[in-house]
């Protein structure tokens, strides 16, 4: 679908942002990008395209290299989503979604049509929000806006370059779930640039950890978390994936966690009644915890044991998830 051939870019400045990247990225795929600030991965989403041109190499949209589409053409099959939502502020929601629809020559009937489906998709009845202007809304209603304008003409490909990151937790998670959910029924090929790792692993078909413009390990959320490839991805995840399920005390998983083999490393206590979340962060300096309750040590955990256990907590999202 999507297929980057040793894709390089420097800046006139001689920084260079990507370096000789191969990657494909499947049709129908929710495909996240992630890694700390300034790994590339922003230039990386705007490079498919061409927001920012490529240095050197090729990117390929359904076999067809990005410079030899109409520039147009290509962007109208690309619905593009930004942290800053950009609705303008003097028109209407229903006018906001229906920019590119008319800039394509669709009919009227037709574009009221589609924004209606969308603005029913995302639990905003048209009738009570088509005709309000973006500062009526909530900065979460502008982002689900800002959302299925990207969707309008029905473009192939879903660009999203944070676009929770500037929201309340509350509203976030509940973007969150609604963007699963949508793609549950509109099946899009989505590149999701986050720096949240919980976000990564709940929205990733496939997750791509970079680093200083390279990637560093593309896999699903279970492979990322269960089999790191090296000790980078190893300490990101482990800083980064916060989650529900390390919020349960260790002596209510404990028969899910311990290891039957301990390692000849030295085995430091930590009480059962301790949250796998201070487990994890104990294991990133220690190979193995002795978990102890009423004087007794009841079971020996590794960081190995306890990111499975994680890895095989994360939700099924439907056939295309790993």
């Amino acid at each position: 679908m999507i297929r980057f051939e040793k894709v390089s870019k420097q800046y006139q400045e001689g920084t260079t942002a990507i370096k000789s990247l191969n990657m494909v990225i499947k049709e129908g795929e929710f495909f996240v990008i992630i890694g700390p600030s300034g790994c590339g991965k922003t230039t990386l989403l705007k490079m498919i395209n061409r927001l920012i041109e490529l240095s050197d190499g090729t990117i390929f949209v359904y076999d067809k290299k990005i410079s030899e589409y109409d520039i147009h053409e290509l962007r109208w099959n690309m619905g593009y989503v930004l942290q800053q939502i950009a609705l303008f502020p003097h028109m209407t929601i229903e006018e906001n979604i229906a920019i590119v629809p008319e800039l394509r020559k669709w009919d009227d009937q037709k574009i009221r049509l589609r924004i209606d489906e969308l603005m029913e998709m995302v639990g905003l009845p048209p009738a009570k929000y088509r005709g309000r202007k973006p500062k009526e809304l909530s900065g979460g209603q502008q982002q689900r806006i800002g959302v299925i304008r990207a969707l309008a003409a029905d473009p192939d490909i879903l660009l999203m370059d944070e676009p929770f990151s500037a929201l309340d937790p509350i509203s976030r998670e509940k973007l969150q779930d609604d963007i699963i959910d949508l793609q549950r029924r509109i099946n899009k090929t989505i590149v999701f640039v986050t720096h949240d790792m919980q976000e990564a692993i709940k929205l990733g078909d496939r997750i791509c950890i970079m680093n200083d413009g390279e990637i560093v390990q593309v896999g699903t959320p279970k492979e990322i978390i269960e089999s790191p490839i090296n000790d980078f991805v190893r300490d990101f995840v482990g800083m980064h994936a916060v989650s529900a399920k390390e919020d349960v005390q260790l002596e209510n998983i404990i028969d899910q966690i311990r290891t039957s083999h301990t390692t000849s490393s030295p085995s430091f206590t930590i009480p059962a009644s301790s949250f796998l979340r201070e487990a994890l962060m104990m294991l990133t300096e220690h190979e193995q915890l002795s978990v102890e309750k009423e004087g007794q040590i009841i079971g020996t955990i590794t960081r190995k044991t306890a990111l499975k256990y994680m890895a095989d907590s994360l939700q099924e999202r439907g056939p295309n998830n790993g």
